[in-house]
């Protein structure tokens, strides 16, 4: 299971016993957000993005936003394509509803952290499974996740209205 895998890589840092696990499901922003007890734009989602050399990028964004075309592409220098579930799997180890971007081992992954999550002390990303998350600081998300780097490729939900 994805979430045993996840559990064991945060043994390795000593906070295995604060991954949350629910007795509902978490597998989506706001199924989360309620069995978390926060706002939807606490969730950290994880989004997954094929690259043109057949890798992947994982992008953990704030749950109110939406990956903006013009941004990323100005970023990463091509168009933002999702992976289907089946390689969402292959590269991450994870499946939908559970992403993240901890324990996962493929070097064809990239992980960065959109600073949409900045705006908050605290956010949850899921550990692996539909029924669980943890509680980090954005800082301690970008460092346990061993994301390359902060990006500004998001827009607020509330921005398309």
């Amino acid at each position: 299971m994805a979430i045993e895998k996840v559990r064991q890589y945060f043994r390795q840092l000593g906070i295995e016993e604060e991954i949350k696990e629910f007795d509902v499901s978490s597998a989506t922003v706001e199924l989360a957000a309620k069995a978390v007890g926060v706002i939807p734009a606490r969730i950290c989602k994880t989004l997954s993005f094929s690259t043109p050399d057949g890798g992947c990028i994982l992008i953990q964004t704030a749950g109110d936003t939406k990956i903006q075309n013009g941004k990323y592409k100005a970023k990463f220098g091509f168009k933002a394509k999702m992976l289907d579930p089946a390689r969402v799997l292959r590269f991450t180890g994870h499946e939908i509803g559970g992403v993240c971007a901890f324990a996962v081992e493929d070097p064809e992954v990239r992980i960065y952290t959109d600073i949409s999550m900045k705006r908050f002390d605290t956010v949850f990303p899921a550990c692996g499974s539909s029924n669980s998350a943890i509680e980090l600081t954005c800082d301690d998300l970008f460092h346990h996740s061993k994301a390359l780097e902060w990006v500004d490729v998001c827009k607020m939900v509330q921005e398309e209205k």
